[in-house]
């Protein structure tokens, strides 16, 4: 979300003409909005509004996305002021994911009459990012019946007549276009990297952001989401290029849980071939049991009783906070509709030309996901990828080395993975 402008606003002052320094006032309303925020009291932040604020900016708005943005960029870990002038303070607001500049208005009830965020840029100006000349990139913004779905289209610079096109689908959690996700870490961009290496191979992409997350927005609500809600959100792009005359052919780029989307997104759509890459062979509850090995045996115990309601379609509401983040009352749906999927048998089913790819130190899902797919699906081809992590970098297996690149946009993609699925994708009819 680059491009974020948080608040709708409307300022109400007088302007002045020369910065000054902190008012004590501001001192203590971004102090407050910094405490609201990171315990999720969006309703608390709401009241600080001016009655004008709430006009152009009511509470069923400022709500969801609010929480998207704490879902993508995480808690407020600091504000530093940084000017004011005219009425409006700025302030270096820090997030776990990312910095931004908070600027804050109040009126003289010391209410707020603005509230909104500006990328942060440093001292000296951030450093621009270098132009690619062989690649050319613009916005894509598709309308859904609740909501909107956001993403990039990537071509090659020289491109002439019609070009094949993939459609990345993002891993699971709050992953964005770019491929990152907050809370697993991961901030080096791999699906623009991955998108920029196949416009130099003269295939086009297109990557999205995930429901929820970035730019894309909609009316469910996250205690609502389904693996069905992210398959149609990719049925939606499988439809808008397929009409698109720029493109000979569809080709779908499943990553982690983004292969599993796929799968049923792909089922009698106009797609001409499936990539599965760093798919996970088991279903979600033994996944998820398999995770709990290493929490103590109450919280294991707690998630496996949940996980048995789910199976009988029962919701559990009194559940341990210790667990919230994995099986709290807001991911039951998704749990539900996650572990009544088996890859091996949607992999089996594909009737389209698909490739399995996997990366040997790949620590999310391991080695043996992608043999079992392979056999699962023997006549689809298996690129196995020797020393490629999750996030498709060449990575040792040492768990602290492997992370580590999970923030390095400098480092290149495996080799060997681009001409790989360039291949297929040119093969595929």
């Amino acid at each position: 979300m680059k491009r974020i402008a948080l608040f709708l606003f409307i300022v109400l002052f007088i302007a002045k003409t020369y910065a000054q320094a902190e008012p004590a006032n501001y001192r203590v309303a971004v102090a407050k909005f910094k405490t609201f925020y990171n315990t999720s009291q969006v309703d608390s932040i709401f009241k600080m509004f001016s009655p004008e604020m709430k006009t152009v900016l009511p509470l069923e708005t400022f709500k969801p996305t609010t929480n998207q943005l704490k879902q993508q960029y995480g808690e407020l870990q600091a504000t530093e002021f940084v000017s004011y002038s005219g009425s409006i303070a700025v302030y270096k607001a820090t997030f776990k994911g990312s910095i931004f500049l908070l600027n804050l208005s109040l009126s003289d009830k010391n209410t707020l009459n603005g509230l909104f965020l500006t990328p942060y840029k440093g001292e000296t100006g951030a450093p621009q990012e270098a132009v690619d000349p062989d690649v050319t990139e613009s916005p894509i913004l598709q309308k859904t019946l609740g909501g909107q779905i956001a993403g990039t289209l990537t071509m090659p610079a020289s491109a002439s007549g019609k070009i094949p096109v993939v459609l990345i689908v993002g891993d699971s959690g709050p992953t964005d276009r770019e491929g990152n996700n907050v809370k697993t870490g991961i901030t080096c961009s791999p699906y623009k990297t991955l998108a920029h290496d196949l416009a130099k191979k003269g295939i086009a992409s297109v990557r999205y952001d995930k429901r929820l997350v970035g730019e894309s927005t909609s009316v469910t609500k996250e205690s609502q989401l389904r693996v069905d809600d992210y398959s149609d959100d990719a049925v939606t792009m499988i439809g808008l290029l397929n009409d698109d005359p720029r493109f000979s052919k569809v080709v779908l780029f499943g990553h982690g849980e983004g292969a599993l989307v796929g799968m049923i997104a792909c089922i009698g759509q106009p797609v001409k071939g499936f990539i599965a890459a760093e798919c996970a062979s088991e279903q979600g509850d033994k996944i998820l049991m398999n995770e709990m090995k290493s929490k103590p045996s109450y919280q294991a115990d707690e998630v496996k009783t949940i996980l048995d309601s789910l199976r009988k379609g029962k919701m559990t509401d009194n559940v341990d906070p210790a667990i919230y983040n994995i099986a709290g009352p807001s991911k039951q749906n998704f749990l539900m509709s996650w572990c009544r999927l088996v890859p091996i048998r949607g992999i089996k089913g594909m009737k389209i030309p698909t490739l399995i790819i996997q990366g040997s130190t790949d620590l999310v899902v391991t080695e043996d996901n992608g043999e079992k797919l392979k056999k699962a699906k023997s006549d689809a081809p298996y690129l196995l990828v020797k020393g490629m992590n999750h996030i498709f970098k060449d990575a040792p297996a040492d768990p602290d080395q492997n992370a580590a690149t999970y923030t390095k946009a400098d480092v290149p993609l495996s080799a060997t993975l681009v001409p790989g699925i360039a291949d297929f994708v040119n093969r595929v009819k």
